[in-house]
Order: structure tokens, then sequence, then C-alpha cells
């Protein structure tokens, strides 16, 4: 007990004291600016020693310090203080600072704040430095990604060249980014999500711009990158480029490429670029490859365009019931889109007829009509492609077609199969066939009728049997009051029975039935200006132009009624269009001769007659003018082969054989032009002209034949005196007769 010591009463020493009071040696907060210590990490200077240089004696007593007695230090075997120990008059604490919060003025009552909140605010946040160049990199990166924004953006507007552009310029300082951070940081701190994005963007602008070389130089950049992850599947853009160039050679390659570097997890991307194979294979021919690929595309995931492709590659080369298979495949391809009694409300309540109001046109209702034409279209044509090819005829080929779609989900499909069957008839000029078949349609439904109606109409206008036209018209309006079609047939009928006004009305209702109904406003443009109404047939015809930008015959019917307006200028400008459009029309080159002739302007007009004659040299009044035009320049010779020319078109006609025979005695030539005469009155031996012209030629060059010739010329004088005679002697004999009677 002599060595115990008891802890006075009144010692009032914080049981936690010597914790916040350490040796400065033992800061680590320092060692940073320690620069000796930042010299001893750096170099051998300062490795601690090897164990076996400082082992102590086992037989040195070591105290053992107590927790309120006398403290000792405490040597490990190492030659470090232990944990506690008092070293050079310091003791060191249990922890590297301080306690977590246990202080002597916490036990006093002080609030326990570990999170010193007690201390206020947060000092505020230094101010950035705009010149750092770290702040430079970080707006230069903002404005690349800026430009890369601007320039999708553009893209989607329309404004390729803009988009290009803007591309351009985010590759430019995306470059300048690159160098900078370079100088700045390490090359491993570069952004490669950002070049990528750059380099993708501007590949796909340039390639929208139509600049295939550089595009698919710059997809090889980015390709023959090994550090941009999976850009191996750009290789299908770079196919699609080899597709649009028509080397197809090229585009196969790419595209196997980057199927090999898609897993097969993407199921959907691997079927889309075996669509593209093999729609390549059919542009080159091959197309029993081209089937390999649409059959495996058809069993993995079937969809309308594969199957379209496939009985293409089939009807190419021929196979009959394997074009048959693909049919009923591409029927049983499954459209996925809601039926349309899901619009239809199944009670009175306004909320839920709102709501169906509300989704019955709108964008998903609307992909799903595009998704249906698109398959009605293509199970359509696919049918009128193979009947004739998958049957001896093409009325049984059509008849099995129709089968299979009755028995499938486009039955509707079936009656328009039928009325497509008539028109081939009517290409194939069998109208009785055609008439029979459309004929059996009306005991079908509203639509059908309609249409079949409106097609034997049309038939029978054709054939001008007004009647039955009418008739029929009459059915197909019944049948449906908004089929513009029919409405246009009925106002046709009307229109050859001469009553323009009531013609103009049912036009007038097909066109707000369909404003589109280019037929219909044709059709009024012609009624008005039989009607003599041009300013409202110009209407028509200027908004018919504005829809047909190309049609020949509207831009004729616009000239024509400037023509008839009396102004000439806008005429001859829109036939001049009209040349654009159709440069062989020899008519529209004879009418602007004929403008520019009116005009006064003769070389004008000699180049659109020469024009015309060159691609119809058949057209007598272009003929006559072109002669007309040499013999008043004193170009005889040149005349002559074109009156020759219309002596052959009308051999009957003694007019242009004496005009021939005139060019010759008109350029010198008597000996021709007599011989020529003589030739004309062989085959005409009664025209007095030629005879005239026979007795001067043959005085001026003083040949014997002059008095046969004279007497000739005075026989047949005096013949066509008696002949003018008679009849004033037979109506004055007549006369007499009359005075004769009344006398009795």
């Amino acid at each position: 007990m002599e060595n115990v010591h008891l802890a006075p009463e009144t010692d009032e020493d914080d049981l936690y004291s010597g914790y916040n009071d350490y040796n400065p040696t033992y800061d680590t907060e320092e060692l940073e600016n320690d620069t000796a210590f930042q010299q001893a990490v750096r170099t051998s200077h300062g490795r601690r020693p090897p164990i076996t240089a400082k082992i102590p004696s086992t037989a040195v007593t070591r105290p053992v310090p107590t927790g309120y007695g006398s403290k000792t230090s405490l040597v490990s075997s190492m030659g470090r203080p232990m944990t506690g120990a008092i070293q050079d008059g310091v003791t060191r604490p249990m922890t590297a600072v301080r306690a977590a919060g246990f202080t002597k003025a916490a036990l006093r009552g002080t609030a326990f704040d570990p999170l010193g909140q007690a201390r206020g605010p947060a000092p505020p946040l230094e101010a950035r430095n705009e010149d750092s160049p770290e702040e430079k990199i970080r707006q230069l990166e903002k404005k690349v990604n800026e430009l890369v924004e601007e320039s999708c953006i553009a893209n989607s507007c329309g404004d390729l060249k803009l988009a290009l552009e803007k591309a351009k310029d985010a590759g430019r300082k995306e470059r300048v980014l690159v160098r900078q951070r370079e100088q700045v940081t390490t090359p491993e701190n570069t952004n490669l999500d950002l070049t990528y994005s750059v380099l993708f963007n501007l590949a796909s602008q340039y390639s929208a711009n139509d600049m295939y070389a550089e595009a698919l130089n710059t997809y090889q950049v980015i390709v023959r990158n090994k550090m941009f992850s999976n850009a191996g599947r750009l290789k299908v853009n770079m196919g699609n480029i080899y597709l649009k160039q028509r080397n197809y050679s090229k585009a196969i390659k790419f595209y196997r490429m980057a199927l090999d570097q898609i897993p097969s997890v993407h199921k959907e991307m691997r079927i889309k670029i075996m669509q593209n194979i093999g729609v390549t294979f059919i542009k080159t021919g091959q197309y029993s490859d081209a089937i390999n690929s649409f059959e495996h595309v058809m069993s993995v995931a079937p969809s309308l365009k594969a199957g379209f492709n496939l009985i293409l590659s089939y009807f190419a080369i021929g196979d009959r019931e394997k074009m048959k298979k693909a049919f009923q495949k591409l029927i049983a391809v499954p459209l996925e889109i809601d039926e349309d009694d899901k619009y239809i409300s199944p009670s009175d309540d306004p909320h839920t007829n709102l709501v169906i109001e509300a989704i019955k046109n709108d964008h998903l209702r609307q992909m799903e009509r595009e998704r249906k034409a698109m398959a009605e279209k293509y199970i359509m044509t696919a049918a009128k492609l193979i009947a004739p090819a998958i049957e001896t005829s093409f009325a049984v080929g059509y008849d099995w077609c129709v089968e299979v779609v009755k028995a499938s989900q486009y039955v509707e499909l079936a009656n328009d199969l039928e009325i497509n069957k008539a028109i081939t008839y009517l290409r194939q000029k069998d109208f009785n066939q055609a008439v029979e078949t459309l004929k059996m349609f009306e005991k079908k439904d509203t639509r059908v009728k309609s249409a079949a109606a409106t097609n034997l109409s049309f038939l029978y206008y054709l054939e001008n049997d007004f009647a039955q036209a009418s008739s029929y018209a009459d059915l197909a309006v019944n049948s449906d009051r908004y089929n513009p079609s029919a409405l246009t047939n009925k106002g046709n009928t009307v229109f050859a029975d001469g009553d323009y006004e009531k013609a103009a009305e049912f036009y007038r209702e097909a066109l707000r039935n369909d404003s589109s109904c280019t037929e219909a406003l044709y059709n009024i443009g012609l009624t008005y200006k039989k009607l003599n109404r041009l300013d409202e047939a110009l209407d028509c015809f200027l908004k018919l132009h504005a829809i047909l930008r190309n049609s020949a015959q509207v831009l004729h019917q616009i000239a024509s009624i400037y023509e008839l307006m009396e102004d000439p200028s806008q005429a001859t400008e829109w036939l001049m269009q009209l040349i654009s459009v159709v440069p062989t029309d020899s008519r529209a080159l004879c009418k602007l001769g004929e403008l520019y002739d009116g005009e006064g302007d003769k070389s004008q007009a000699f180049q659109h007659y020469y024009e015309s004659y060159r691609y119809f040299p058949s057209n007598i009044g272009v003929i006559e003018w072109l002669g007309a035009y040499y013999i008043d320049t004193q170009f005889c010779e040149k005349a002559i082969q074109y009156f020759e020319r219309a002596a052959l078109i009308q051999p009957t006609h003694v007019k242009w054989q004496l005009m021939v025979a005139s060019c010759f005695r008109r350029s010198g030539n008597y000996q021709k032009a007599l011989d020529t005469y003589k030739d004309i009155h062989r085959k005409f031996p009664e025209n007095a002209e030629c005879l005239r012209f026979l007795v001067r030629l043959c005085t001026d060059i003083g040949l014997k034949e002059v008095q046969e010739y004279a007497t000739k010329l005075k026989r047949l004088e005096k013949m066509k005196e008696i002949r003018e005679q008679v009849p004033h002697m037979g109506r004055k004999l007549l006369s007499v007769n009359f005075q004769n009677t009344s006398l009795l």
C-alpha cells in the first residue's frame, strides 16, 4: 500500500485533459508544408532504419504507467514511443488531433455542436478567376456543346447548309480545346465523348448535304480510333453512303462488318442491317442472296417491308409457289394497331365522349392510320404484281389473292382487289369483262358500290354512251354523296349535254367534298371558259398550277385564256413555261410562232415555227408559213423543199405544185419552172392559172408551144364563162315562167 497513491478529492483535472494538447511534431496537417518531411518522402533521406538496428535488451525494466500515477515513457521494441507515453515532457494523445467534441467545456453545460454550426455561416466562395486556364477550357467546352446542338436543330429545321457550318465550327473549336487541355493537364483527361459527338455530327451533316467523300473520311477517323467504344457500329452509316453512291459491293461489305460488331442482344438493329443487305442484293440482281436475307428477317421479326421485298425477289426469279407462300406471310404480319371499335362510345357519358373525341385524331391514331395505309398499299401492290404470274391467267391469279385476303385481317381489301381486276381488264382493252366485273358490285356495300358505279360511268362516257354514263353516275352519287369522283363524272355527263351551269354546280360540290380533287378543278375551269367567264377560269387554272407545277395541260390552258383575254405577252410567257416542260410539243411551238408573228417579231416566229416543223414536219400551216417566210426574204430556193413536202402530204391540191413552180420561176430557173408547169398541166388540165404561166413562160422564152397553150387557155376561159352563164340563164328562165304563171 505504500506505493499506492490515492487521487485527491479536489483534483479538478479533466478526465480528457491532454488530448487537445499535443506536440506539434505530430501535427499531420502541416506535413504538406514541411520541407524536410517532403524531402524525406521523395528521397532515401529519413527512411526508417531496419528492425534489427535498435533492439533493446530484455533485461531492461519498463515501468508501467497508471491512469493517476507518474507517467513514464514506455519504449517499444522499435524505438517508437507508445500511445499515451510521455516524451520530452509532452504527453502524446490517443487520437491524431483532438476528441470528437468531448471537452471540459462540454461537461460544464455547453451545447453539443459537432458540426460547428455555432461558428456562423461559412465564408463566401472565392471569386472565379476568368483568366485561369481551367476556366477557359470549361467555357470553350460549353461553346462546343452549344454549336453541336445548334447544328442538330438547324438540320431538323431543314437548313442543311447552316447545320454543316455549325458542325464545322464545332470541329474547329474542339481541336483548339484538345490542344489547350493537353497544355494544362495530361492527355488522359481528354473528353472523348465530346470528340466523338463532334465528329459524328460533322459526318452526319456531310452526308445530309450529299458530300459523301467528306462524310466517309470523317467516319473513318471515328472507326479507326480504338479509344472510341462501339465505333464499329458506324459502319452501317458508311454502308448507307455507299448504297447512295451505288457502290453496292462496298455497301454489303460494310453492312456485314457492322453486323459482326453488333451483339446478338440487339436484335432490332441486326434485323435492320439484314434488311439493308437484302435491298442491296436486289439492287445488284443477286436475288438468291436477297431471298436468304429476307427469309431470315421474316423468320425472326416479320415486317411489311421485308415481306414485300421477299415477294419481289421471288417474282424476279419466277418461283410461283414461293410467291404464294411469301404473299401469305405478308398477309399474316401483325399490324399491331387497335380496332376501330375502341373509338366508339359505349355509353352516353359526356366525359367519356370527350375523351374519345380527343383521341380520335391524336398523333397515335394518325400513326395507326399511316401504318394501316402502308400495309394496304404493300398488299395491293403485291397482289397486282403476282396475280398475272402465279396462275395461267391474271383473272385466276386475282381470284386466288382475293380468297387469301378474305381469310385474313384485311377483309375490306378484297373488294378493292376486285375493282383492280376490272381496271386490269380495262388496260387490256377488254371492256366487256371490265363492265361485267364492275356490275357485280351493284349489291355490295355503299363504298364499294359507289366506286364500281364511278368506274362504270367513266367507261360508258369514254364509249360516248352518255345515257348509261349518266345513269351510273347517279347511282354512284346516290350511294356516296361525298365521293368527289362520282360527282365529277356526273358533271361530265351534264357537260356533254351542254348544260354548263349545272355541270359547274357538280364540280363545285366535288371540290367542297375534296379540295384536292384536281379533275373537278380542271373541269370547272373548262366550264367557265365555255361560259366565257375568263377571270374565274383563270383563277381555277392558277390554283391548279399551284398544285400541279409541271402539268403541260394546265400551262396550255392558262396561255390559251390569256390569249382570249388579248394579253399576248402573258400568253407568250406561259407558253415558254410550257415549252420548258415539253420541249418537243410542236403545237405549243407553232402557237408561240403565231404569237410572235402577230407582234411583228419575224425572227422569233421563224425560230419557233422551224422547231415545230423539225418535231412534226406534217403540219400544213407551219409548212406554208415557212415557205412564205423564205419567199419574203428572197430565198426562194429554200422555200421549194417546204412546198414539195406539202405537195407530198396533199397531192390533190394543185396549190402546192404551183408554188413550187413559182419558186423556180422567181429564182430564175425558167427551164425547171416550165417543166414543172407542164407536169402540173398534165395532172390538172383544167387549171387556168397553170395555162397562163405556161403562155407567159413560152412567150418569154420564145417557144412554139405558146399558141397551143394560148388556144387551150381561151377554150378553158370560154367554158368557164358558159358554166357561169348557165345558172344565171336558168334563174332568168325560172323568173319568166313565174311571170307567165302570174299572167294566167
